[in-house]
């Protein structure tokens, strides 16, 4: 980068004509494949699911899911969250997070959940910077990697502190 330049990191929501970025974000960045449910139900959350530019590279994606709860309040689901290695510690994933959290805001979500490896210690420590908290711990949770147990890690928003 020449000496002074601002680098911009922009995010832009996925379509079906730039899903194909997202599916190959998603080869490169994690060790599970995704079925066509999690692509339909990255694409109907709208503005929940991005991807991220680092200078007009595609670098970085959050997809979520919405979900219903029984008392009708919609939860968000963090599907996938990932930014490629080179381009780590830049405040992408941050940017990523911060967006969804703002939009739960606004439109009044009061939980956002995820699953996260047990293992994976980068990971619970990006989300505890925001306020997440390990809420449950699943037993072979995932089928085809080591370890397979895996924290619910949540984010209560606003007054929903104590909903379950």
């Amino acid at each position: 980068m020449g000496a002074g330049r601002a680098v911009s990191i922009s995010l832009d929501g996925v379509r079906d004509k730039n899903l194909m970025q997202l599916k190959k974000l998603n080869s490169v960045l994690f060790p599970v494949r995704y079925n066509d449910k999690y692509y339909a139900d990255a694409l109907a959350s709208g503005e929940f699911t991005k991807l991220a530019y680092y200078s007009d590279i595609c670098v970085g994606s959050i997809a979520c899911r919405l979900e219903k709860k029984e008392n009708g309040a919609v939860r968000v689901y963090i599907m996938t969250l990932g930014v490629l290695a080179p381009y780590r510690g830049l405040g992408i994933g941050t940017k990523l997070l911060n967006h969804v959290l703002e939009l739960s805001q606004k439109q009044n979500i009061g939980e956002i959940y995820l699953h996260v490896q047990t293992n994976n210690e980068d990971a619970i420590s990006f989300y505890k910077k925001f306020g997440f908290e390990i809420t449950e711990t699943i037993k072979n949770y995932y089928t085809n990697i080591t370890p397979p147990d895996c924290y619910v890690v949540t984010k209560y928003i606003g007054q929903s502190q104590s909903k379950k």
